[in-house]
């Protein structure tokens, strides 16, 4: 049965009320365990990873994405990267690493949601006149604390199939710190092993019109494969970019190799 005004079938309009209600429902949830840790207060951070792996594997849910790593991923201290496919990478990345996200200062002003980032312990990022230079200072400052950050270096989302080409000026946190800096890469897709079309947001796609496309799909997989960690002593902010431009791209491939139907060729180099 088909609504003519609207255009959804009421099978449409009954799978997006129930993914909504499982994602309020999670938001809840969330809420109610960051009161009663304390998190409002002051986050504990030593704590946290597992609580926040709970609440993104939950919200990833509640959108009907699976969450599987191809292998065990490791849980030590560093500076964490991915590839950027959509916006559903935070709680996909989030339900596996023990790191914490990088958000702007504002969005801690959010209600509910600015609510949830702080008791999360998000690392809040001080811009001013475009210094990213002083962002890496700021992450480094937290690595040194003894705490993981993860971000996303293509700084922008693509359709999946590639790795685009990486920003390394967030890694001198690493370099810094002398911490590791260990990539995981990821891939959304179909129960047919076909990479989905529905989860990347990227290109003239609206927030909007991505929310109801996810809303929409189904028996979709998140598979996420870490990759070998990179040891930053001894090389310079460009060398460790190179390298991780080179791991990840290697790791995009086999990923696909190992959990598509039909792989994806992806270029040996981004120009």
């Amino acid at each position: 049965m088909r609504d003519s005004k609207s255009g959804f079938s009421l099978k449409q309009q009954l799978g997006r009320g129930k993914k909504i209600a499982g994602m309020t429902t999670t938001i809840a949830g969330g809420m109610r365990t960051a009161k009663r840790i304390g998190a409002f207060r002051e986050p504990p951070r030593e704590k946290l990873p597992r609580y926040i792996q709970t609440f993104c594997r939950k919200m990833a849910g509640s959108f009907g994405v699976k969450v599987v790593p191809v292998e065990p991923v490791p849980q030590h201290h560093g500076l964490w990267v991915s590839n950027h496919v959509s916006w559903m990478d935070i709680p996909v990345v989030g339900s596996v690493s023990p790191a914490f996200f990088l958000s702007k200062a504002e969005i801690g002003d959010w209600p509910i949601f600015g609510k949830l980032v702080h008791a999360a312990g998000t690392l809040f990022i001080q811009r001013g006149s475009g210094d990213v230079g002083s962002v890496a200072t700021q992450i480094a400052s937290f690595l040194t604390e003894g705490y993981s950050v993860i971000f996303f270096p293509e700084a922008t989302t693509t359709d999946g199939k590639k790795i685009k080409r990486i920003h390394g000026v967030l890694l001198q946190a690493a370099i810094d710190a002398k911490v590791p800096v260990q990539p995981l890469v990821l891939c959304y897709v179909n129960k047919d092993g076909t990479l989905s079309e529905e989860l990347p947001y990227y290109g003239k796609l609206t927030m909007k019109a991505s929310i109801k496309r996810v809303l929409d799909s189904k028996d979709v997989t998140a598979y996420v494969l870490p990759l070998e960690p990179l040891d930053p002593n001894g090389h310079t902010k460009s060398e460790l970019t190179n390298l991780l431009q080179k791991r990840m791209q290697d790791g995009l491939a086999e990923l696909h190799a190992r959990v598509l139907s039909t792989p994806v060729n992806v270029p040996a180099s981004i120009l």
